[in-house]
């Protein structure tokens, strides 16, 4: 992105976030490539095992926290700035292919898709046992002894999330680093993806990660607060009944201690109509989250691929508005390039 043509820059902008999309939407993350997210896992893995073993020092954890965090959030971004800079060296359109296969890996919509229909076929089946075995491959509850409801509220639960951290996020940063030729999508997408990788593996309050995590924990909270908020308005505007979803976020999703997830689950509540929270097993240890949403409706397989169809449905609308956003940001630019030529 750094040495395109002002002129061509719309619509290289489409090409990679468009064809980023639909990479995503057909294809997904093959099984055969190695994800980004395993190698910057593999890195947080080593860092925080070796900080682990040698330091002890509360206060010093805290500080290599601060530095783990960072070291991956801006090492992650720079070396797909990197990636993408000596492609250009040797070819714009390797470049643009680069950003596409790159910026696709950051979205989980495939996935998330693919994890739901794995618990929705043994449901329908009546196989329990089959359905929790799937469930525990991509939710972090104890699921040995989860009855079909709770099968069913877990997996919501984890559209409800995974639809703001792993779909509607990266896009938001995507679309942001259209903002910044010189940076560009990918860059920012994978640095947001390795901020929710350290949450999800050091971002707990629990030791050891107690003050290792604290400052990724708190990072990644920070980086999803507006992507959320956005998604949750689309997702309202998308339910046909704003108003009374809109009031059930702003009554339920503060209850969650978590800034984000508490109005991620409480909007699909919402417009889903069922309730969603209640009692969790995490190793053993029972962890009550709020109640959220008002339960006028049982849930249901089919309530799975509602969640499913407004995950799809806000990410794309999100995807053409932004992209409307910028391209008009990009073309005032231009204009005023050109008034002050004259």
């Amino acid at each position: 992105m750094m040495a395109v043509d002002p002129n061509l820059f719309p619509l290289i902008a489409v090409i990679i976030l468009g064809g980023s999309a639909l990479l995503d939407f057909l294809l997904g993350d093959p099984k055969s490539w190695r994800h980004p997210v395993e190698f910057i896992g593999s890195a947080i893995n080593f860092a925080s095992q070796l900080i682990i073993r040698k330091v002890n020092d509360k206060d010093s954890r805290r500080l290599w926290g601060i530095f783990l965090g960072l070291k991956i959030i801006i090492g992650s971004g720079f070396l797909a700035w990197l990636i993408v800079y000596l492609a250009e060296k040797v070819s714009p359109v390797l470049a643009v292919i680069i950003q596409i296969i790159g910026v696709a890996s950051c979205f989980a919509g495939h996935s998330l898709a693919q994890a739901a229909q794995s618990v929705i076929e043994p449901l329908k089946a009546g196989d329990l046992s089959t359905a929790r075995q799937e469930l525990a491959l991509f939710v972090g509850r104890d699921t040995d002894n989860l009855s079909e409801r709770e099968i069913l509220r877990a997996t919501v639960e984890s559209v409800a999330e995974n639809t703001v951290d792993g779909v509607t996020s990266p896009l938001f940063y995507a679309l942001l680093g259209i903002l910044f030729p010189f940076i560009g999508p990918w860059p920012l997408a994978i640095a947001y993806k390795a901020a929710s990788t350290l949450d999800s593996m050091v971002g707990y309050k629990r030791e050891p990660y107690t003050d290792l995590g604290w400052f990724s924990a708190r990072l990644e909270d920070y980086l999803t607060w507006l992507p959320c908020r956005l998604t949750v308005l689309m997702l309202a505007i998308l339910s046909g009944k704003p108003k009374q979803t809109w009031a059930i976020v702003r009554r339920d999703g503060l209850l969650d201690p978590s800034p984000n997830s508490g109005w991620s689950e409480a909007i699909y509540a919402a417009i889903l109509g069922i309730q969603l929270g209640g009692d969790n097993y995490y190793q053993g240890v029972l962890k009550s989250k709020p109640l959220l949403g008002d339960g006028i409706q049982p849930l249901t397989i089919a309530k799975i691929a509602q969640s499913l169809w407004y995950s799809r449905t806000v990410f794309l609308w999100q995807l053409l508005l932004g992209l409307t956003v910028i391209l008009a940001i990009q073309a005032g630019a231009m204009s005023e390039i050109s008034f002050n030529k004259i």
